[in-house]
């Protein structure tokens, strides 16, 4: 055999470069399978996925379904006879009737080293949580959540100033490579699936808007973590006179402070610093509800907020 016969399933950006390194590699994609188009933005346009945008580039036939036990889907992929599924971020849980298809099985790239941060939110968890290090795990997939067997993973750091928004790139970029890696390694033979450490497993579970709302009660190093992890979605807010303000960019000062959490402190001008359960967090870039996204000194320029104020 040349080359696996795959059927791929993805859907947001995460998907798109596993996708392009199958193309580049001259894997016989025989079909993309993402969920359906959504309505987005104030007009409510229909929207495709960024796998379905890539796969109509790289001219892969698009499957669509609302549901995968459909029955006219079910025909399709067993007609196509593939050996492996690839999936990345689909966005739907496959049953085993599913998983019980392609003939080899289906490989699934995550984005945590598993067994830690099994779930739909690993890459925001691992920066909340404080972690210095992730990674992407490619694994045999079966019926449980992130619990098949291992077959690589990739280790990568992460930076000081680090959000979602940039590991969930550099990630997406890696995992391609390492299912690549993967499936050459499973071709020659010289790839064994290992079993998942029970004892170790841990779950990033899927985030709400709500939960984005900042605790002033907690420590700032925590805080900080916790708002590059929040960022792009849902985003981390607290309250300003009843409004909802954004925090899309903060520094833990290393600082002390007696003032109550939340408060706002003397400052230099431009200065928009709140002390915490421990230490001051300053605040670097902000939006406040309906208006635009400012630096901390020109938000202050139009938005005066005295200190003795308290956010929450």
């Amino acid at each position: 055999m040349s080359t696996y016969r795959i059927v791929f399933m993805g859907t947001p950006e995460f998907a798109a470069p596993t996708l392009k390194a199958l193309h580049d590699n001259h894997y016989d994609v025989l079909a993309v399978v993402t969920n359906p188009d959504r309505p987005k933005g104030r007009g409510r346009r229909m929207v495709a996925s960024a796998v379905k945008q890539a796969a109509e580039t790289l001219g892969y036939p698009v499957l669509q379904p609302a549901r995968v036990k459909e029955s006219w889907f079910v025909d399709k992929i067993r007609g196509l006879n593939p050996d492996l599924f690839v999936v990345v971020a689909y966005g739907s849980i496959l049953p085993g009737s599913i998983l019980a298809i392609p003939r080899l099985g289906a490989v699934n790239i995550h984005a945590s080293l598993l067994p830690k941060y099994r779930g739909p939110a690993p890459i925001q968890w691992a920066i909340i949580n404080g972690e210095q290090e992730t990674g992407v795990t490619t694994m045999w997939m079966d019926e449980g959540m992130d619990t098949g067997d291992i077959l690589l993973s990739d280790k990568v750091p992460i930076g000081p100033d680090e959000t979602c928004q940039t590991l969930y790139y550099r990630l997406a970029d890696i995992g391609a490579q390492l299912l690549i890696d993967t499936l050459s390694r499973l071709r020659s033979g010289r790839l064994v699936g290992a079993h998942q450490d029970e004892s170790k497993a841990t779950y990033a579970p899927l985030l709400k808007k709500e939960d984005g709302c900042i605790d002033w009660s907690k420590d700032a190093k925590s805080l900080d973590a916790f708002i590059r992890g929040m960022k792009p979605w849902p985003g981390a807010f607290t309250f300003l006179s009843g409004k909802r303000l954004r925090i899309l960019k903060a520094k833990d000062l290393q600082e002390r402070s007696r003032e109550k959490p939340g408060t706002v402190l003397e400052g230099f001008p431009g200065d928009l610093n709140v002390a915490c359960g421990r230490g001051i967090l300053a605040l670097k870039e902000v939006q406040l509800e309906s208006a635009k996204q400012l630096a901390a000194r020109e938000f202050l320029m139009g938005c005066p907020v005295p200190a003795g104020t308290v956010l929450g």
